[in-house]
């Protein structure tokens, strides 16, 4: 087994996480595992520019150059936390902050800032980032990559598994005994009850669904949401920020709508997007993952809605929960460190399967 590390920074632009993993490919193991919250300015800055805001050339550079050294002191705080020495990692495996996804049209491509080179140079361990357009290149979306991983550490022989991954957008791994992996986005996990509680209360997210459980569903607000034409695209399909944006939002909503309604509805959309996409399945264990696992309201609506599905946490069948997405990154390492590929054609679309990223060494 080698060491790797993975960082992940989402689109809730929540923090970033680090997990160093034990893997050889096929099985991995949570060895340690770490966070940090975003400074204020770079948040803020990465927000900005993944809303469309216009941009300089020179602080485009520098939320690049930022967001490397910011990733560099989470390694380095996760190898003092282990106890563990650079010269002992593999790789890191970095997914990068996503500041533009648009797999579709004339031009696809997806943008994720983070220098590698200033990540390897302060950390000492080579380092792999760009994970994403290697695929796109190949015709696929670039997006979901993590479903790879699930297939690795949660697939079962004997039942039929589904991986739900709420992060700032929600996405589902289909694992059935016998069959190849299906998975792809299915809407807006945390990213916009994140927003609202943000914009409303001045809080980063809605802890233990304080603000919507003190609402309603508002119904008519709840059917424009779900009227949304990407939720009926078939797939592979990815999406983001792009599309489920504060803009997106204020164009459904109407003056009598009230602010802890419209949490509690944003909940609910959460929920029945998800719900809408497992249904097409029969029945077996939904394993969730991400920050959205926390949400106690979230979690009995998806339980509410979904009768026929053992509704856990992957923490209950081994794997952290919330490390989840960062050890999928270390296993990316590990596969383009050793030759073989990341992807699964036929989750995101791509023309075969691919070596992913592009590496960046120490020295």
């Amino acid at each position: 087994m080698e060491l790797f590390i993975g960082i992940m920074s989402g689109t809730s632009l929540d923090g970033i996480d680090a997990a160093l993993v034990a893997t050889n490919g096929r099985q991995a193991s949570l060895l340690a595992r770490t966070s940090a919250p975003f400074a204020a300015l770079l948040r803020q800055g990465l927000l900005d520019l993944a809303g469309g805001a216009a941009i300089t050339a020179q602080r485009f550079g520098e939320l690049d150059t930022e967001l490397g050294q910011a990733y560099a002191d989470v390694v380095n705080q996760l190898l003092v936390e282990s106890g563990y020495f650079p010269e002992q990692i593999s790789a890191i495996g970095c997914h990068g902050q996503t500041v533009w996804h648009q797999p579709s049209g004339d031009l696809p491509f997806s943008l994720q800032l983070g220098d590698g080179n200033r990540l390897a140079a302060l950390t000492g361990i080579t380092t792999i980032t760009d994970f994403r357009r290697k695929d796109l290149a190949l015709g696929g979306q670039g997006a979901p990559l993590v479903p790879a991983f699930h297939q690795q550490v949660l697939a079962d022989a004997n039942q039929l598994r589904l991986v739900l991954n709420i992060g700032g957008i929600a996405n589902i791994t289909v694992l059935a005994p016998g069959q190849p992996v299906i998975g792809y986005d299915v809407g807006p996990g945390n990213m916009l009850m994140d927003m609202w509680c943000r914009q409303q209360w001045q809080q980063p997210y809605d802890k233990d669904a304080h603000f919507a459980r003190q609402g309603k569903v508002d119904t008519a607000l709840l059917a424009r949401l779900m009227d949304e034409p990407w939720l009926a695209q078939p797939a592979p399909k990815s999406t983001g920020r792009e599309l489920f944006s504060a803009n997106w939002l204020a164009t459904r909503l109407t003056p009598d709508c009230s602010a802890l309604d419209i949490q509690t509805t944003l909940t609910e959309f959460s929920a029945r997007a998800i719900a809408d996409q497992v249904q097409r399945w029969p029945g077996g264990e939904l394993l969730v993952c991400g920050g959205g696992g926390h949400n106690p309201l979230l979690m009995q609506r998806l339980a509410k809605l979904l009768p026929q599905w053992q509704v856990k946490t992957t923490s209950e069948v081994g794997v952290d929960m919330d490390a989840m997405e960062a050890m999928a990154f270390a296993w990316l390492a590990h596969q383009t460190l050793n030759g073989l590929p990341g992807n699964l054609p036929a989750v995101t679309g791509a023309s075969r399967p691919a070596i992913l990223g592009a590496i960046h060494f120490p020295g």
